[in-house]
C-alpha cells in the first residue's frame, strides 16, 4: 500500500484552474522533491497535502484512507516552513517540545523526543540557546527538530533552504541528506526551485508544469530520458539546446538535416515514415565538443564564461532563435569572436516531435 496517493486531483480558486489531474503515488521511505517554474503549483499542492489548503477535486488517501476532508492536525503529518517561524523567547529546546506540550504528552516522553531529535540533527550542545544566538543553518535545524519530535507520517518541506546564504545552502542540504539517511523509513515531500536540491536529495523528481504533472522520475532518468522539451530544458544547467531540422534518414540510428546546415545523428530508431518530419533536436551543452569535421552546429563565439573546472561558449544566435551553448571541459582561451564547430555523440542526441520525445 501507497504511504500517499493523490488520484485526479485538482484545485481552482473560482473559476481559475490552478492544478488538475494529478495522480501521484508516493512509497514509504521516498523524498519525492517537487519542482516546477514559480507560480506552477508546487507549494500549493504541497498545503493540500498538509489540508492547508481545500482540494476542489479528487482524492488524497494517506495509508489507505481518505483524508481530503481530516483536519490538519489529524493527518499525522508535519510541515517545515520557508521561515523558521522560531518562538524569540523561548530555548531551543523549548521550540521543539512546544507541541508536545500543548498535545498534554508525559514530560518523560517530551524529553526522550527532543533529546532524540537533537542527537539525529546534532543539536544537543545547543539545546538551551536562544534562536537569537543561532546561525541560520542551525535555526533551520530545529525548525525540522520541531517536526521530527512529532514522529509524523509524511514530512513536508516548503523551500527550506531559501532564506540562506548559498555557502549555508550547500551545508544544510547535506544535513538535510543524512537525515534522511538516519531516518530511512520516513516519507518526506520537499519543494524547491533549486535544481541542486532537487537532483541530490531526490528519490523521485515530480516536475509540474502546464498545471499539472509533466514528468516523474528518479533524477537521472529526468535528465538521461526527458519525456518533453519542457523537462528537458527545466532539468540541467545550463538549459538543453533545441535545434530545429528534419529528419533525412531513418533506421537504428536517425540523421537529422538541421535548419543552420548542420547534420546529428541520434542513436533513437526512427521508421521510413518518420523521414521528413520536422523535429527539434536536444543537446545538453555538456555533450558539445569541438570538432573539425562534420558538426552539428557551428558558429561564432559571442561570449564566454570561464569558470575553471569548464568554460561555457554563447554562440551568437540569428534574431528569433535561442542561443546555443557549448559547456567544454577545463579552461578554453581566447575562443571569443572565432568561429567554433561542435558536434555530439549519436547517444547523447534526443529528438523531439510537437514538443514530445520520439524514444519508444
Amino acid at each position: 500500500m501507497s504511504e500517499l496517493k493523490l488520484t485526479d486531483v485538482a484545485k481552482s480558486y473560482g473559476p481559475v484552474d490552478v492544478l488538475k489531474h494529478i495522480d501521484l503515488e508516493i512509497e514509504q521511505g521516498e523524498l519525492i522533491v517537487f519542482v516546477g517554474p514559480s507560480g506552477c503549483g508546487k507549494s500549493t499542492l504541497l498545503r493540500m497535502i498538509a489540508g492547508l489548503e481545500k482540494i476542489t477535486g479528487g482524492t488524497l488517501e494517506i495509508e489507505g484512507l481518505v483524508v481530503n476532508d481530516v483536519p490538519p492536525a489529524q493527518r499525522g503529518i508535519a510541515m517545515v516552513f520557508q521561515s523558521y517561524a522560531l518562538y524569540p523567547h523561548m530555548t531551543v529546546r523549548e521550540n521543539m517540545a512546544f507541541a508536545l506540550k500543548i498535545a498534554k504528552m508525559p514530560n518523560a516522553e517530551v524529553d526522550a523526543a527532543v533529546e532524540r531529535a537533537a542527537q539525529i540533527l546534532q543539536l544537543e550542545p545547543l539545546l538551551d540557546r536562544l534562536p537569537k544566538a543561532l546561525s541560520g543553518g542551525q535555526r533551520q535545524r530545529v525548525a525540522i527538530g520541531r517536526a521530527i519530535v512529532r514522529d509524523p507520517k509524511v514530512y513536508l518541506f516548503d523551500e527550506p533552504l531559501s532564506n540562506l546564504d548559498a555557502a549555508l545552502r550547500v551545508a544544510t542540504r547535506i544535513e538535510i541528506a543524512r537525515l534522511k539517511e538516519a531516518m530511512p523509513d520516513s516519507t518526506m515531500i520537499y519543494v524547491t526551485h533549486d535544481q541542486v536540491e532537487a537532483m541530490t536529495l531526490a528519490s523521485r523528481i515530480v516536475v509540474l508544469a502546464d498545471k499539472g504533472i509533466a514528468q516523474v522520475g528518479t533524477p537521472l532518468e529526468l535528465y538521461e530520458t526527458p519525456d518533453n522539451e519542457f523537462v528537458a530544458q527545466f532539468i540541467g544547467s545550463p538549459s538543453m539546446n533545441l535545434l530545429p531540422g528534419i529528419i533525412t534518414a531513418t533506421g537504428e540510428t536517425t540523421t537529422v538535416t538541421l535548419d543552420d546546415g548542420g547534420v546529428a545523428v541520434s542513436s533513437i530508431p526512427t521508421v521510413a515514415g518518420d523521414e521528413g518530419k520536422a523535429v527539434n533536436i536536444g543537446v545538453r551543452p555538456e555533450d558539445l565538443v569541438m570538432t573539425e569535421g562534420a558538426s552539428v552546429y557551428a558558429g561564432v563565439v559571442d561570449f564566454t564564461e570561464a569558470l575553471g573546472e569548464v568554460t561555457l561558449l554563447y554562440f551568437a544566435a540569428p534574431e528569433g532563435r535561442e542561443t546555443v551553448v557549448a559547456k567544454l571541459p577545463g579552461i578554453q582561451r581566447n575562443l571569443r569572436g572565432q568561429a567554433v564547430s561542435v558536434t555530439a555523440a549519436p547517444d547523447k542526441v534526443h529528438l523531439f516531435h510537437n514538443g514530445r520525445s520520439m524514444r519508444r
